[in-house]
């Protein structure tokens, strides 16, 4: 019971950046919106009063480009952080590419050798295969390779490739 839970919860985790851009973006856009009715609003309000000069109407058009120019800014940190690796030469973008892949292998080699010296004791010392293999690949185990199989894979459901 515990290993499904732990392999929901890792298969979870894995899609939290995408909910979170998903409500950053959603609460840009709101706040955007928000700034687009003010401003019509108070064009709105000028223009009764008899108050829209030039000058009235043209910090409206300022401020709309300063919104249009902040969402532009924004999109553009987010493809710059989409294409960071552009211009660099091969071997950084390999590099930095396998930070997270080179970890994980560090440790499921670990995992893998401790388990298959544990198996290696387990028989030579008269230990039955039955028994050793109840000990080494008990449910703390499956939690850890559930864990380890879910974050990896889990993600691509989130992705939309």
């Amino acid at each position: 019971m515990f290993t499904l839970f732990t392999t929901i919860v890792s298969f979870l985790t894995a899609g939290i950046p995408k909910v979170l851009d998903f409500f950053q973006d959603k609460g840009d856009k709101k706040h955007e919106l928000e700034m687009a009715h003010l401003q019509l609003t108070r064009e709105l309000e000028l223009q009764k009063a008899g108050l829209a000069s030039q000058v009235k109407i043209e910090e409206i058009k300022y401020d709309e480009i300063q919104t249009t120019a902040a969402s532009s800014e924004r999109e553009a940190l987010y493809a710059h952080d989409i294409e960071i690796g552009k211009g660099a030469s091969q071997w950084a973008i390999n590099l930095r590419m396998l930070v997270r892949p080179s970890i994980t292998y560090g440790l499921f080699s670990i995992l893998c050798g401790v388990e298959i010296f544990g198996f290696y004791y387990a028989i030579n010392t008269g230990v039955s295969f039955q028994v050793a293999m109840d000990n080494l690949w008990d449910e703390n185990m499956q939690v850890v390779w559930a864990s380890i199989v879910s974050f990896w894979f889990g993600s691509r459901a989130f992705n939309g490739k």
